[in-house]
């Protein structure tokens, strides 16, 4: 985990009680500096979730809507979930390796709340399965 580059795939947020459980999002990658200083900068909106990796604060500065901020340690665990509208300053936090952004409010209804585990997917790691 965390040897991705920027790209498309899937966010797996775990939930329900079967291994089929849990929900399916759509999601961007970016590892690398450009991809990941660009972000949601200058968007309107975001398909899914984007993942920056590594990464361990965010800024909303020149951003034009709120969004939903996970921090997920190095096992993809989140540690912490905040909402920030345009032009804030996240607070670093320590033990984030990767920081997942969404538009404000959807995260609650995927179920990611502190100390859930999710998975990415990769599109290559999807399409072979």
């Amino acid at each position: 985990m965390g040897h991705w580059s920027d790209g498309r795939g899937q966010l797996v947020v775990a939930g329900g009680t079967g291994p089929g459980d849990g929900v399916v999002v759509p999601l961007e990658i970016a590892v690398s500096y450009r991809a990941r200083t660009r972000g949601l900068l200058g968007r309107d909106a975001v398909d899914g979730a984007i993942l920056l990796s590594p990464a361990n604060s965010i800024h909303t500065f020149r951003m034009r809507f709120p969004i939903d901020v996970a921090y997920l340690d190095r096992h993809l665990t989140v540690i912490a979930v905040r909402t920030m509208r345009p032009g804030r300053m996240g607070r670093p936090r320590l033990r984030s390796r990767h920081v997942l952004e969404a538009a404000a409010g959807v995260m609650a209804g995927w179920g990611l709340r502190v100390g859930v585990t999710v998975q990415v997917r990769t599109d290559a790691e999807v399409r072979g399965s």
